[in-house]
């Protein structure tokens, strides 16, 4: 200790000024954190002496905590640093601005206009402008000339405008990001000891020096050293790539890590570093998670070289692409960025170290359903529009061409060049505005405006999302898998009946009836043998019902002993928790607790408590009325079993068993960790039956699940007798149906062949008709999930909800496709695996979410069927108009503004559309559904029909109808006129009109149903008209405009009132008689991607693991395409006769890579990518084909960890000879 002391000194010296009185500096203790095992216990022993001397040189206690006054909490944030690791900086407004600007389509068009500036500042010399042509001449007012510039600067201005509002939007949504970021992070509480008082606060707020409490399922908010622990193991593999899990001990490792998972146990630890100096915090800093991280080209290529080095999968951690938002990460120890949060052993093959599983960080996950249907359709309309441009432009010019230099015979003069191009330039600038108002560039806004109001408002409605695609999943959903306790009932247990002293008890008995020996032994057993960190507070309001903190069942058992007047608290003051010899906490495999206490003559005595079929068995003993205990039989289980279990199952209560054994002092003492020695011979106390009443919103919201198409299962550890009833109750089961409700074990012999591997067809046999799983293990529970999600027996790919509260819930959550975690009862790993929070814990709010998902989907619909509208008549008229009169009737000022109504306004007002409960009176749209209806397809047409009509109407016959000038045939810096002003304003009113109608898309009639529910809507339609009037009234030359009078304007306005009333027509005519009419925005398919766009798929970075692996084999692309045409026949004539080739059925069944070979000898590995040689590539190129990889596929160890999957022969490539792939070649 000497040399310790004076170094001491030494420090205190030097650092005195901040380290105020504290016996260790922060440098001590981060160099103590980076120890392990021995070495960190002989580095504590040295310095400190032990873990109490730690303690002392942070001022703390071990019983007591901290003091928890102001002054001392602030002095540690101070010296030791606060648990909180800064975030990324937000991008700037100006950064936005610029990457807004990066458009094609705008840069194009600024080009443009800067060009007509500059040359609309050139004058032509003495030249006359008569001899430069027809066109040109014509301009008697020399001020008319001058303002030439006004167009290029407008073009300019509405170009700003939309980078302005584009940019707007973003930085909006990242604001959203970013609180709710910090909404979430609020939530997260740890338990901690201050003053002597157990306490919950805000995992920011925990300092170096506190006691923290641990437990199951937590993860760690900072690093610190073991006081004390139960059984304690750790999931260390997020920091060190390990999936074993490891012990913890103070003999042996007592050193906890931030960031890593309590797999089991519980205990007791003092924190000794928070924030950026844990173990986390350091790795962070190191990835630069803390500074602002420039996205250099040169660090994107190097990442895409060292994952092309590495070619791992590491773990699919779902993402949003544009939120960067690090998961639910508690503690605001956001290190553990997205890959490293895992619960799931990675293979440790996988597990390299940490540091470099996080550079190659975030695979990105395949698109969600809906942005793949839209991104595909914005780059097909945006093809067309292209064409359509190309075409104005080059039409536009040969017409100028041929009338200037062939009918008028005019020579190139010199002089007359500027003129020649500022009239190209228009017709460009023409072309670039066709271009601009095709392209759909508000469909992405739609979707994120959408995405983003539904989740700020599915947070009123109890839904935290965390991934932005959950939202829209759920509407597609049509399976949910719900846990049993505190989703479907109210996670409120009290002890109702109890089988005690051979007597079974309907309700609790008064104390006096029960012989005080057994009553003795039952309240001391409850008493040690719940966690200490549940209890039964007094209640918050009076007269209201005790608060229940800590494990529910624990709770119903220290109330049981409560209602037989005995204080549980006095006990366990008498023997406080390190007073406990040895604790067996609870796990999903022991499925019971037990804890030895010590006694004073040196025998142990054992008390445990379980579900009660697992512990009877392990009964040899049971105590009679009188208090002794007599020898309980396997024949008496039986009778009790029939008697006493399975009437307080049919009930809906769970059964659990208190029991206790005696280890006398003469026997020396036995191994503790040989457990099965341990756990038998027990003598049994008592059953008690607990009672966890049906939330009474549950039934309703379960009928609504049915009637909108989704079945909801039961998926618990209950017994089966328990589950059924109250499955019964919820209505999941419904009289007279034909339904399954297995157990565990009888689950998985169905599932399973002679070889012990799950198959799927086996799976399909049985989910279909599966409505509650009992007794299951985790497990069973992933298996259900990925059996469903991979079965490929319904028409529609199965789109599966998972709720979960356990950390062992963790792989079932990740799987599936959306998985919402307890936000109450839920621990922290469960949260981190899942999408969507439930932060009542209530499967009504499950509706909710399903109401909202489905409604973005509508939402997004209804902007499509506008804009289509809007595109495809603007681009018509552009077109024909520049091809008849040499000139686009609508200007591009005029185009860019009607874009900004239709693309960025329009995308507002409909997206943002509350959800009505009509939503739920339909059948999911599934995956493959087009975006675009028939119905749509006929209001589009219809629409576009209309519209064209009028505006053609207007061009060719408007003059005479209002006895104005004709606008046609204008020369190049003409006046705006009245004619061509009349045609814009009708156009705009028709587009106001018809977004009214769009707000319906299944072709309703009555459009204004509930219009004023949607305040967004009416104010920015009304918005939308006032500026119109402005622009036509005072836009003047910039919008090339001229003020209306009265007359006009009403009949512009009749004319677009005009939509409403054709609306009505349409909608009377039935769809089913169109049968011309296509649908459009499917899902892709893989084979449909042409290889340009894999590449700018490529590019996005949002490509698939297994995509990246074909990217390889492109080169012989074409090589192979004329095999896979033949192939794909091959394989069509096999699917009608033979069903072998399950996987190959219907290129619409997204089954995933590995499922494709439900046969052993057919498994794909996907855990080991390959190289395609040169003849594998035919297979390659084949195989994507096929099989998509399901959304959200996590190429990750679960799927090949042996327990889930059959492990057949490891055949890396995907032709391995027994594949039916492969006999498909060589029959070819």
């Amino acid at each position: 200790m000497a040399n310790n002391s004076y170094s001491g000194v030494k420090n205190s010296m030097v650092e005195a000024n901040h380290d105020g009185e504290f016996g260790c500096t922060l440098k001590e203790l981060r160099s103590l954190m980076e120890l392990r095992g021995a070495e960190a216990l002989s580095k504590i022993g040295e310095s400190y002496g032990d873990i109490q001397g730690l303690c002392n040189r942070l001022k703390s206690s071990p019983v007591d905590g901290l003091s928890g006054q102001p002054t001392d909490i602030e002095k540690r944030k101070t010296v030791f640093g606060q648990n909180f690791i800064p975030p990324k900086k937000p991008k700037t407004f100006l950064q936005l601005v610029w990457e807004a600007l990066q458009d094609v389509t705008l840069i194009i068009l600024e080009v443009a206009a800067i060009v007509s500036l500059g040359l609309s500042f050139y004058k032509p010399p003495d030249a006359k402008r008569e001899n430069c042509g027809r066109a040109a001449g014509g301009v008697e007012d020399e001020n008319e000339a001058e303002a030439g510039w006004i167009e290029g600067a407008a073009i300019l201005l509405s170009v700003i405008c939309v980078v302005l509002v584009t940019a707007f939007n973003d930085w909006s949504k990242e604001k959203q990001f970013r609180g709710l970021q910090s909404r979430i992070e609020q939530e997260q509480k740890f338990t901690v000891v201050r003053g002597g008082q157990v306490i919950q606060i805000p995992v920011a707020e925990i300092v170096v020096g506190d006691i923290a409490q641990i437990k199951y399922g937590d993860l760690l908010p900072a690093d610190g050293v073991l006081i004390q622990g139960n059984d304690l193991k750790i999931d260390e593999s997020s920091l060190t790539g390990e999936s074993d899990h490891v012990k913890k001990t103070q003999e042996k490792d007592p050193m906890l890590l931030s960031g890593t998972h309590v797999m089991e146990g519980s205990g007791k630890m003092v924190v000794t570093a928070v924030g950026v100096n844990s173990q986390t915090g350091i790795i962070f800093t190191l990835l630069g998670g803390g500074e602002d991280d420039d996205d250099d080209e040169e660090e994107k290529k190097k990442e895409k070289e060292e994952k092309k080095k590495q070619r791992k999968n590491c773990k699919d951690y779902t993402r949003h692409p544009h939120n960067e938002w690090y998961g639910n990460n508690i503690s605001k120890t956001k290190a553990q960025d997205g890959a490293a949060m895992e619960m799931q052993p990675l293979n440790s093959d996988e597990g390299a170290d940490a540091e470099e599983k996080k550079k190659a960080n975030l695979p990105k996950k395949e698109k969600s359903v809906l942005q793949g249907k839209l991104t595909k359709l914005a780059v097909q309309i945006g093809k067309a529009g292209l064409v359509m441009s190309a075409i104005t432009v080059i039409i536009l010019v040969v017409l100028f061409v041929v009338d200037t230099f062939w009918i008028q015979n005019l020579p190139w003069d010199k002089d007359c060049t500027p003129i020649y191009i500022q009239f190209f330039v228009k017709f460009f600038i023409i072309g670039v505005t066709v271009l601009v108002v095709a392209v759909p560039e508000g469909l992405p806004l739609a979707v994120t405006i959408s995405l983003a109001y539904s989740v700020k408002k599915m947070m009123k409605d109890n839904n935290l999302v965390r991934h932005l695609d959950a939202c829209e999943t759920m509407g597609n959903a049509t399976a949910i898998c719900s846990d049993k306790t505190g989703t479907l009932t109210m996670n409120r247990m009290t002890v109702v009946q109890a089988y005690l002293a051979e007597k079974h008890y309907k309700k609790v008995p008064e104390p006096e009836s029960i012989p005080p020996s057994i009553l003795d032994i039952l309240i001391l057993g409850i008493a040690v043998n719940c966690a200490y960190t549940t209890k039964i507070m007094p209640p918050e309001k009076e007269g209201g019902l005790p608060r229940q903190v800590g494990n529910k069942t624990e709770c119903a058992l220290l109330g049981f002993s409560s209602d037989l007047k005995r204080d549980y608290q006095a006990i366990r003051n008498e023997i406080p928790e390190e007073k406990l010899y040895k604790v067996y906490t609870f796990n999903s495999v022991r499925k019971s607790m037990s804890t030895v206490l010590k006694m004073a003559d040196g025998s142990y005595r054992m008390f445990s408590k379980g579900a009660s079929e697992i512990l009877l068995k392990k009964c040899y003993k049971i105590l009679t009325a009188n208090g002794e205990s007599k020898v309980f039989r396997p024949r008496d289980r039986d009778d009790m079993v029939k008697k006493v279990i399975e009437p307080m199952a049919s009930e809906g209560l769970r059964t659990i068993c208190l029991a206790y054994r005696d280890f006398p002092a003469s026997e020396g003492e036995p191994d503790w960790d040989n457990e099965n020695d341990i756990l038998t011979g027990l003598t049994c106390i008592c059953v008690v039956g607990i009672e966890d009443p049906v939330r009474p919103e549950v039934p309703d919201a379960i009928r609504k699940c049915q009637r909108a198409g989704i079945t909801v299962r039961m998926v618990t550890g209950d017994n089966i007798n328990t589950a059924r009833a109250i499955a019964t109750k919820c209505g999941i089961l419904q009289p007279g149906d034909d339904f399954l409700c297995l157990e565990g074990k009888e689950f998985n012999r169905r599932i399973r062949n002679e070889k012990g591997e799950i198959e799927q067809e086996r799976i399909d046999k049985i989910w279909p008709k599966l409505r509650v799983l009992a007794r299951s293990s985790p497990t069973d529970k992933h298996t259900l999930v990925k059996g469903i999600i991979d079965s490929t027996v319904a028409e529609q790919r199965q789109v599966v909800a998972v709720t979960g509260d356990g950390t062992n819930d963790g792989p079932a959550l990740k799987k599936a496709d959306v998985g919402f975690a307890m936000g109450i009862a839920g621990t922290d790993v469960a949260k981190e695996a899942s999408d969507i929070i439930l932060t009542d814990d209530n499967f009504s709010s499950i509706v909710k979410a399903v109401m909202w998902g489905r409604n973005v989907y509508d939402s997004i619909s209804k902007f499509l069927q506008f804009q289509l509208t809007v595109n495809v008549v603007a681009v018509i008229v552009a077109f024909t108009g520049a091809c008849i009169t040499q000139d686009s009737p609508l200007k591009a000022v005029q185009m860019l503004w009607v874009n900004l109504i239709m693309d960025t306004f329009a995308s507002l007002a409909l997206a943002t559309e509350p959800p009505t409960e009509a939503l739920l009176l339909r059948k999911p749209y599934g995956r493959n559904k087009p975006l675009i209806s028939r119905t749509m397809m006929k209001n589009i047409l219809g629409q576009g029909v209309y519209q064209l009509v009028i505006i053609f109407s207007l061009l060719f016959a408007g003059e005479k109808v209002f006895d104005i000038d004709s606008g046609r045939n204008a020369p190049l810096h003409a006046p705006p006129s009245e004619h061509y002003t009349i045609v814009f304003n009708t156009f705009v009113m028709m587009q106001l009109f018809n977004e009214i109608n769009a707000r319906k898309i299944h072709g309703e009639r009555n459009v204004f149903d509930g219009i004023f529910n949607n305040l967004i809507f009416c104010s920015i339609v009304f918005g939308t008209f006032i500026v119109q009037i402005v622009i036509v009234q005072f836009g003047g030359k910039p919008f090339s405009c001229v003020a209306l009078s009265i007359d006009q304007w009403l009949w512009c306005t009749f004319l677009g009132f005009g939509s409403l009333l054709w609306g009505q027509v349409i909608s009377s005519i039935p769809t089913s008689r169109l049968k011309f009419l296509k649908t459009a925005g499917h899902g892709t398919q893989k084979e449909e991607i042409p290889d340009e766009e894999l590449e700018e798929l490529e590019d996005m970075d949002e490509i698939d693991h297994a995509e990246r692996e074909l990217r390889r084999g492109q080169i012989l692309w074409f090589r192979g395409l004329n095999r896979i045409q033949t192939q794909i026949r091959v394989v069509n004539a096999f699917r009608s006769s033979i069903s072998l080739y399950e996987g190959l059925e219907k290129p619409e069944s997204r089954t995933s890579i590995h499922n494709f070979m439900t046969h052993p000898e057919f498994r794909i590995e996907d855990s080991e990518p390959h190289i395609p040689l040169i003849d594998d590539t035919d297979a390659e190129d084949d195989a994507p084909t096929k099989l998509s990889p399901s959304p959200n596929q996590n190429n990750n160890a679960v799927e090949s960890s042996n327990h889930l999957l059959p492990e057949g022969p490891k055949s890396g490539t995907p032709s391995a000879p027994g594949s039916p792939l492969h006999s498909l070649e060589t029959s070819l």
